[in-house]
């Protein structure tokens, strides 16, 4: 069927089909719409194959190829599909697993073959293209600010299965940490305590690192642009990015922490008074022994109440 861009012939040759359907020779609906009477009998053909009844219309057809003569043969794309479908691996494991096995295939005929197949995520066009920042070398406070949140459930009676969190931060140059108890997981809730992390710490962040929680999302890292401060998440399956803040929150659980708190003893009084201590006089190891107030001039750091 030759290929053509009028709108209307779908509709003409439904017509055509109609017409043929309620006993009309194919030669007198060739002679009536000009067209040839083999062609009629193809469009007669067609619609029975495809069981459209008179209130559709009969589409035009692509003018892409059929077949193209480097076109992969059927027991390649059947080996590609079986890989994905066998472990749904990526584009490049699969064209990898199929070279071990012998089977000669480029790389982007494997992705090409997956893409037809629909069978590749594709990527949203309405999410933002944010680009990887890289970690930046850390020679004063706040070139890099560590942020979590350490999850927990109550187990008292009457407020079992009831969650709070407590949303840590610490400075990677001088150790200085900060931490707040909240009974929920929201965005505005990270940006309010980081401000107030920055606050007390008396020094402005220039990075803050935080891992792909839902709680540092997009309007966390809006705001925090707003304010100057740029955002870097963690990679991903790489525990050792946030490695500093989640020694810290291994500490504040077993120094200030029962071994199973309760949200009624978790208060930010009990937090604010461990903050002192590890600010001000607790020793660590990784800074040579020193405390994180030797690492910002000597200045003692205050807790806000």
């Amino acid at each position: 069927m030759a290929y053509t861009t009028n709108p209307k012939l779908p509709r003409l040759r439904m017509q055509a089909v109609t017409m043929v359907r309620r006993g009309a020779s194919t030669r007198e609906v060739a002679r009536y719409f000009g067209y040839n009477q083999s062609t009629i009998a193809r469009w007669v053909t067609r619609a029975d194959k495809e069981l459209l009844i008179g209130t559709e219309n009969l589409p035009t057809e692509s003018s892409r190829p059929k077949s193209h003569p480097r076109s992969l043969a059927p027991d390649i794309v059947t080996a590609i599909i079986a890989e994905r479908m066998k472990h749904n691996r990526c584009a490049e494991v699969v064209h990898d697993t199929l070279r071990e096995n012998g089977i000669t295939v480029s790389l982007s005929s494997v992705k090409r073959t997956l893409a037809r197949h629909d069978m590749l995520r594709k990527r949203s066009k309405w999410k933002r293209i944010r680009p990887a920042l890289k970690r930046p070398k850390i020679i004063a406070p706040g070139d890099l600010v560590q942020i979590d949140t350490i999850h927990f459930v109550d187990w008292i009676k009457g407020n079992a299965g009831k969650r709070f969190y407590i949303y840590t931060l610490i400075d990677l140059y001088s150790r200085v940490a900060y931490a707040e108890v909240h009974d929920k997981l929201r965005q505005t809730i990270s940006l309010d305590a980081t401000l107030r992390a920055q606050k007390y710490m008396g020094f402005s962040f220039n990075t803050v690192q935080s891992d792909n929680g839902p709680e540092f999302s997009s309007y966390f890292h809006d705001m925090l642009a707003a304010k100057d401060i740029a955002l870097r998440h963690s990679r991903v399956r790489q525990s050792n990015d946030n490695a500093h803040i989640e020694r810290f929150n291994r500490t504040i659980q077993d120094e200030c922490l029962s071994s199973y708190p309760t949200r009624k003893s978790v208060t930010q009084l009990k937090i604010n008074q461990f903050l002192d201590y590890y600010n001000n006089d607790r020793k660590h190891m990784g800074i040579s022994l020193k405390r994180p107030r030797e690492r910002t001039k000597g200045r003692k750091i205050l807790v806000i109440k």
